[in-house]
């Protein structure tokens, strides 16, 4: 059996800025080790939430989710962070995003 194909991994700003002003270092740390996982095909804890949008659940702190969308059989677009407090705001983003990106 052959090695897996790597995946494409590409944020949306809206992603890069959420990400950047994260301020825990050790979320920023396992956020960044989970999306190299990604990378590798080793997606770990994942709920889909329908319409091709999912959540990749980092368990640790309040809980980051972030939002993808699988597309394509090596690619991921990563659409949103965001933490619990707002999750279904978040996810009403991560949609609108998803739907516009699939419009252009």
């Amino acid at each position: 059996m052959g090695k897996p194909l790597p995946i494409e991994i590409r944020q949306t700003a809206i992603f890069m800025r959420w990400f950047a002003n994260l301020r825990d270092i050790r979320a920023r740390a396992r956020i960044t080790a989970r999306i190299r996982r990604v990378s590798l095909g080793q997606f770990g804890d994942v709920k889909s939430l329908g319409g091709g949008i999912s959540e990749l659940r980092i368990d640790y702190g309040p809980g980051y989710p972030i939002y993808i969308a699988h597309r394509a059989p090596s690619l991921v677009l990563l659409l949103t962070g965001g933490d619990k407090f707002r999750q279904s705001a978040d996810i009403q983003q991560a949609r609108d995003i998803a739907r516009a990106w699939e419009s252009d």
